[in-house]
């Protein structure tokens, strides 16, 4: 299993550094494209081996978070950079994962509340619950898209960014608080530790609000203007 494991924290490595650039960097730009791709590659061989890891170790938590982390990278890339041939088929896949994995970890979350424990493989039970509501809402939110059509306009960047920023999410909170003690303990503090979270975090509502809410707000004074002419 070590070759899994060295994989894993390489590829782990790669998509921090990778996701924190495109985060900030230009939305569109060449920066964010490149390093974008960097990021989408080692966040799925990350999250792949991350999820045979669990299943190997009987992780139920690892393997929830490893394949909700495939299954938001895949679907946010398709959602800007839909490949030809991209068939109807695998985004009804996609979706019957998310609501799957979103029921699972739910299920499971209840099932941790419920043990003598009140813990499963040493997690308590708000992650299964965390994860079974973002596989539920990113269901949902699929079983609209296919309804619909293909996303439009600020739709597509929304879907894009809440999905990227996700996974990101979950790698940053795995490595500085899931993997606290191979941090070495003079800058181990809770604190510090804590920040990097809460940045990507409060940036994917930064980014939220600019690109649904901002918008909206503008369309309203758009018509309200038009009107009072």
């Amino acid at each position: 299993m070590r070759i899994p494991y060295v994989v894993h924290i390489a590829a782990g490595s790669i998509a921090l550094v990778s996701g924190f650039v495109a985060l900030y960097a230009a939305k569109g730009g060449t920066v964010h494209r490149k390093i974008g791709r960097v990021f989408v590659y080692a966040m799925l061989v990350m999250a792949a081996t991350g999820a045979v890891i669990g299943a190997v170790r009987g992780s139920d938590g690892s393997t929830i978070a490893g394949v909700m982390t495939c299954y938001l990278v895949i679907t946010a890339l398709t959602t800007v950079n839909r490949p030809a041939g991209w068939s109807r088929r695998l985004d009804v896949a996609l979706m019957v994962l998310a609501l799957g994995v979103g029921l699972t970890s739910v299920t499971l979350g209840f099932l941790t509340v419920a043990s003598p424990t009140g813990r499963r493989n040493g997690l308590p039970p708000f992650p299964f619950f965390m994860f079974g509501v973002v596989g539920l809402l990113a269901g949902i939110g699929d079983v609209r898209m296919i309804w619909s059509g293909v996303a439009r306009g600020a739709s597509r960047l929304a879907r894009h960014l809440w999905r990227m920023s996700w996974a990101l999410w979950i790698a940053t909170s795995s490595f500085f608080l899931g993997q606290a003690k191979v941090i070495p303990e003079p800058i181990r503090i809770p604190a510090l530790l804590a920040l990097p979270v809460v940045l990507v975090l409060g940036t994917m509502l930064y980014w939220l609000w600019r690109v649904r809410i901002k918008q909206s707000l503008r369309g309203i004074v758009s018509v309200s203007a038009r009107e009072a002419v």
